[in-house]
């Protein structure tokens, strides 16, 4: 007996040791792991970092800018489903543990000793809060040293926070595939929804993610997503969480995961890179990126729609009518054609609507096309005879097209656009385009297609809204290439305006006593620009016209009387115009720049005409009304007026309307400007825009070309839309002979009002107080006589009506209007600087 109880109590000694050396172990591993752990405080004030959004100024999203794509979402905002979904698929005892689950560890820790030796990936069982320690405060490094401090720091976490905070940044943080973190992120991507619009099967998918979500993808992985999404739906009933039936009705769901997740948003690449340089000018990168900024842009997605297409349609109009390239490339054999096809890479060039195809047969008449991913198709010769050889800079084109064998061989690869698509958005994607395509060609025989190819040459159209400055639509180039062609030729090309430039020295002019009826002498004009060399700038038809009325000088673009009206005003007064109207700050004051030779936007030059049509007050262009930060505090407002008199309505009910103070500064006389606005108007009933007379439509504006036919404009405007539009190649070039503002840039002009203006009741301009009009000859710039041929309403300032004779600067006479510049012609120069 003795032995025994010696024996028992040496057991317990053994054991008192044992647990001592334990307590002190463990100790030991607390003190020693414990030090230099991240500090866990800094949880309680996370600011994780989520999605910069721009939107449309209907709504519709835009773009989005992030580092990582998270929406934050409040833990009281995301609904129970999605919090059950992940508790009971990560952690059931979350809210009952003190941070660790030890029946977890100890189910773990026998199957980890089981698996010794077999290779497989030691099993955790971290719960919410040690995932937490981990993703914020440590790495993914494999070792147990990682998952002891995990340990410490989720007891120390679970001491400092209450569980829905830990909850809160975990599915806020947690990366669930797609480059979404967080659940709200992950419910757009997946499924396109909120959070609060998800069904049960759709939160336990979200459920199911955590575990790795490479290896449950709705497309490629289908089968084992479904497994575990149901895994975790009888988790989520075993949990008590949803009912059998709600469980069993879940479970036969389909994933119903959204391939297409373009329908509510739009694509406008230009526009949104401009708002993104803007932010992070403002804001830094870091903000944007990382700061949840929430943009309402200025532009109007149906105007941009209509931009984009008239741009692309007046490029490709002509680039058509100067010929064909060629094809983009040529098979050398036929044999499996189509695997040869799919290994071309498409250009980023080719627009959505528009698809590559092989040439596999050739006759008089027609090509039969073959595609990678559709039918064969047809192209018919009346939609390849625009494909006259390309010769030499738009001057020459090969002979007229009378059968396909001239324009294409077999084997040829070439752009092609569906006949039948024509009404398709311009968003739509390829996969329903070819949907499209084959059923019709299922039920109608082959589908025709036209022969197609990017256009070399390059443009930009703007809109602006002339009372705020809020830029509607842009359109920086053909198309917006990513790491290629992100130029914005809209914001950033600086280009010479040619003609464009002309309304400024006019309003000079008229701002210091001139008339739109003020007679200024058309004849030769020389200069010695330099010592020993003389310019001798020269009208486009190369011939003279005496003296003519200011307005007609606009009208027809004469140069000669624009060069002696700015030598008389002095061109530092042009300069201090140009400047003053956000041209260029920096103008020179050569008489060259007079013809538009000094460099500008597009952007600046249309804000400038802007200027002009709402009576002279300044504006600054915006892409951005309103910017918000994470919490939805407005942060940034582009709309600054403020009524003061606009308070409770119960006060003003029944007074007059609150007047609401005009705070833009006024940079001209609206009485001149409203001058240049009826001359500039006459440039669309009578001068270089009479191609617009037909729209019927209250129009003005001004054509530019500049020296060569290098570049071709046209600023046009109604009483409240300024639209500006530059046409040329990026690499200045010659447009073609008799290619001009008129022929390239008008048109993209022309078809952008002619669907934008459809539905809106014409506006005439509006006249200042102060303006007399008077009918006046034309030809002479006097009052009308009953018996003359010619008579115009002129705008006069009260008090300077002409009497029976006008000011005369350099007399002499002729009539203005005979044969000579007019619609298709603008004023040519010669010599250094020389413009149209």
């Amino acid at each position: 007996m003795k032995y025994l109880w010696y024996s028992f109590l040496g057991l317990i000694s053994l054991g008192l040791i044992g647990a001592v050396a334990a307590v002190a172990g463990f100790i030991f591993i607390l003190s020693y792991y414990g030090q230099d752990l991240p500090d866990y405080k800094q949880l309680e004030n996370y600011q994780p970092p989520i999605v910069t959004r721009i939107y449309a100024g209907d709504g519709r999203l835009m773009a989005e800018f992030a580092k990582e794509r998270r929406v934050f979402m409040p833990i009281d905002k995301i609904p129970d489903r999605v919090k059950y979904a992940f508790i009971a698929a990560e952690d059931k005892n979350f809210y009952t543990h003190d941070g660790l689950d030890y029946f977890a560890i100890a189910r773990a820790a026998a199957d980890n000793i089981k698996n010794l030796g077999t290779g497989r990936r030691p099993r955790g069982a971290s719960t919410i809060t040690q995932q937490v320690a981990k993703n914020f405060l440590l790495t993914n490094e494999v070792s147990f040293e990682r998952k002891i401090k995990e340990a410490i720091l989720a007891f120390r976490i679970e001491q400092a926070l209450p569980k829905d905070k830990l909850l809160e940044l975990y599915l806020n943080e947690i990366y669930l595939g797609g480059r979404s973190y967080g659940v709200a992120a992950a419910a757009l991507y997946y499924f396109d929804k909120a959070l609060g619009e998800l069904e049960i099967h759709e939160a336990a998918y979200l459920g199911a993610l955590p575990k790795g979500p490479n290896n449950y993808h709705p497309v490629h992985e289908y089968d084992a997503a479904i497994a575990r999404r149901n895994w975790v739906i009888g988790r989520m009933y075993e949990d008590g969480y949803i009912t059998e039936q709600q469980a069993e009705l879940a479970k036969l769901k389909p994933l119903g995961t959204v391939q297409d997740r373009d329908d509510n948003s739009i694509q406008s690449p230009y526009f949104a890179e401009e708002v993104r340089r803007e932010l992070a000018d403002e804001y830094s990168e870091d903000r944007l990126y990382t700061g949840g900024l929430v943009v309402r842009s200025t532009m109007n997605a149906e105007l941009q729609e209509i931009a984009v297409k008239a741009l692309r349609g007046g490029l490709m109009d002509y680039d058509m009518r100067h010929g064909y390239r060629g094809p983009l490339d040529h098979l050398k054999t036929l044999m499996d054609w189509r695997t040869q096809l799919r290994n071309i890479p498409r250009p980023q060039e080719i627009i959505p609507k528009w698809d590559l195809a092989v040439v596999l047969d050739v006759t008089n008449s027609q090509a039969t096309l073959g595609f990678a991913n559709k039918p064969n198709g047809i192209l018919k010769l009346d939609d390849m005879k625009w494909a006259r050889k390309y010769l030499n800079e738009g001057y020459a084109r090969g002979p007229e097209i009378t059968n396909v064998p001239q324009v294409l061989t077999s084997g040829d690869v070439i752009v092609v656009e569906s006949l039948k698509t024509e009404s398709l958005d311009a968003n739509e994607n390829e996969e329903e385009q070819n949907e499209t395509e084959n059923e019709a060609a299922s039920t109608n025989g082959p589908q025709s297609y036209a022969l197609r190819q990017v256009p070399d040459i390059q443009g930009a159209i703007i809109v602006l809204d002339p009372h705020t400055g809020r830029v509607l639509a842009m359109q920086g180039g053909w198309a917006y290439i990513y790491g290629g062609s992100e130029y914005n030729r809209a914001t950033q090309a600086q280009r010479q305006p040619g003609s464009a430039f002309k309304p400024f020295v006019y309003l000079a002019a008229l701002d210091n006593g001139f008339t739109p009826a003020t007679l200024v002498l058309d004849a030769p004009f020389v200069i010695e620009d330099r010592p020993g060399h003389f310019w001798r700038p020269t009208n486009y038809s190369g011939e003279f016209y005496g003296p003519t009325p200011i307005r007609v000088g606009v009208e027809k673009s004469k140069n000669l009387m624009t060069v002696r009206l700015a030598d008389f005003i002095g061109m530092d007064k042009v300069a201090e115009y140009a400047s003053r109207f956000g041209i260029n700050p920096n103008m020179n004051t050569n008489l060259a720049s007079a013809l538009g030779s000094t460099e500008t936007t597009l952007l600046k030059l249309s804000s400038a005409y802007a200027k002009i049509v709402n009576g002279g007050k300044n504006i600054t262009p915006t892409f951005v009304d309103r910017i918000q930060d994470r919490y939805g505090q407005t942060i940034f407002k582009h709309d600054r007026l403020r009524c003061p008199a606009c308070g409770d309505r119960i006060k003003w009910q029944g007074q007059d309307v609150p007047y609401v103070p005009d705070t833009r500064i006024r940079i001209a006389d609206p009485r001149t400007t409203y001058q240049m606005v009826s001359i500039l108007e006459g440039v669309v009933q009578r001068g270089t825009g009479v191609r617009l007379r037909s729209l019927g439509v209250p129009l003005a504006g001004k054509t530019g070309t500049t020296n060569e036919s290098k570049d071709a404009w046209f600023i046009g405007f109604t009483p409240d839309l300024v639209v500006g539009v530059f046409t040329g190649f990026d690499n200045p070039r010659s447009l073609g002979k008799r290619e001009t503002g008129s022929s390239v840039a008008i048109p993209i002009f022309k078809a952008f009002m002619e669907e934008a203006l459809k539905d809106i009741p014409p506006v005439p301009f509006r006249v200042p107080e102060g303006i007399r009009h008077v009918q006046i000859n034309p030809k002479t710039g006097t009052r009308a006589r009953f018996d003359d041929d010619q008579k115009i309403w002129e705008a006069f300032l009260i008090g300077t009506e002409p009497g029976e004779q006008s000011f005369i600067l350099d007399g002499g006479g002729v009539n203005p209007y005979q044969k000579g510049d007019g619609e298709d012609g603008e004023a040519a120069t010669t010599g250094t600087g020389g413009l149209y």
